[in-house]
């Protein structure tokens, strides 16, 4: 991967509608070199899908809670029918197996507390879980899905 595609990248990760003639006028490359580059980077697994970002607050999804779980069970069978159950859960946004003293972290968005309590009492009866902490957000500072990718690295 060269800076051309690294700012191939860029310029996809803050508006995926772009035309291609367009970023390759951007990144100094005609239509079809473009074109080639962004279906390689595409077959190689690098650009894992193109989205649209949604708005929570005007769809009514205003509440966004860090779920942090403690389990005692550890065997990878376990782990896997935990992960196709929460992986079912469409309130669940993010989903990470942790190092350190939380096992994992989920990212939940709900409408309200009503909700978040409904999707907690199936997240409880999921399975045996030690601790389930959850965290809400106020405000939300930053969020990106953007990653830090700059044109020399």
């Amino acid at each position: 991967m060269d800076a051309i595609d690294r700012k191939i990248l860029n310029l996809l990760q803050q508006d995926c509608t772009m035309s291609i003639a367009e970023i390759g006028q951007r990144v100094g490359l005609s239509q079809t070199p473009c074109w080639k580059r962004i279906q390689k980077l595409e077959s190689e697994g690098v650009i894992l899908k193109r989205v649209a970002l949604l708005n929570g607050d005007k769809l009514g999804l205003g509440l966004t809670v860090f779920v942090s779980i403690e389990t005692d069970e550890h065997s990878s069978e376990w782990l896997h029918g935990f992960a196709e159950k929460v992986r079912a859960m469409p309130e669940v946004t993010e989903f990470h197996r942790m190092a350190g003293d939380v096992d994992y972290l989920l990212r939940v968005v709900v409408r309200d507390m009503r909700h978040y309590d409904a999707f907690y009492q199936g997240l409880i009866a999921s399975g045996p879980l030690k601790t389930v902490t959850s965290r809400f957000a106020m405000e939300t500072v930053k969020s990106t899905t953007a990653l830090p990718i700059s044109a020399g690295s």
